[in-house]
């Protein structure tokens, strides 16, 4: 959450420039390890919110605060990390499949792009949830189950949105108030893109 005056626009060669040095970091690797290692845990932790069918995973918030740190790049190699790691530690109860592999990356991306050194807002969370829970969690991940399980995109498709959609404003809450408290106490400026550490 390194935010300085001038903000090169997502689709600058600078941006992507600037994205790709955080490999060289070796705070921001050191980090992006243990926001993998928070993630696998978590990820294996849900809570349940209503039975068996509505639970929230909050590793969300671990892969958030790390890709808006160390931008969509490192986040990209983050998310395969966590997704290939943690099936392997764990298995998430699912059977190994290339497709969620693609959608961790992709969620790496977006929470990159949306969130690397650029201000936390209300309206820039709610358009990430939407991407994640929509584009990846219902669109894709139907895709991912229909394939895997065999009842058809339009029952998970259904089923997922309505899951999504309940979480997605505890989800944008719980969000604004992780990335504000790391904003108050400098964990960037002070731990990852201080001048001993760059």
């Amino acid at each position: 959450m390194q935010i300085n005056k001038y903000q090169p626009s997502v689709f600058s060669a600078a941006y992507w420039r600037a994205a790709a040095d955080e490999l060289k970091n070796i705070r921001v690797l050191a980090f992006a390890g243990l926001v993998c290692a928070m993630a696998i845990v978590l990820e294996s932790m849900p809570i349940y919110l209503l039975g068996q069918t509505l639970k929230i995973y909050f590793s969300f918030l671990v892969v958030g605060l790390g890709c808006a740190c160390y931008g969509p790049v490192v986040g990209m190699l983050a998310g395969g990390v966590i997704d290939t790691v943690g099936f392997l530690l764990a298995g998430y109860g699912e059977p190994y499949f290339p497709g969620y592999l693609l959608t961790a990356v992709l969620s790496g991306l977006i929470y990159g792009v949306l969130l690397y050194r650029r201000p936390v807002s209300i309206p820039r969370l709610i358009v990430l949830r939407l991407l994640i829970n929509f584009g990846n969690n219902v669109a894709l991940g139907s895709v991912w189950k229909a394939m895997l399980y065999g009842k058809g995109y339009l029952y998970y498709f259904t089923t997922g949105l309505v899951k999504n959609a309940v979480l997605l404003p505890l989800e944008v809450f719980l969000m604004w108030m992780v990335l504000r408290a790391a904003d108050r106490w400098a964990l960037d400026k002070k731990y990852l893109h201080s001048r001993r550490g760059s």
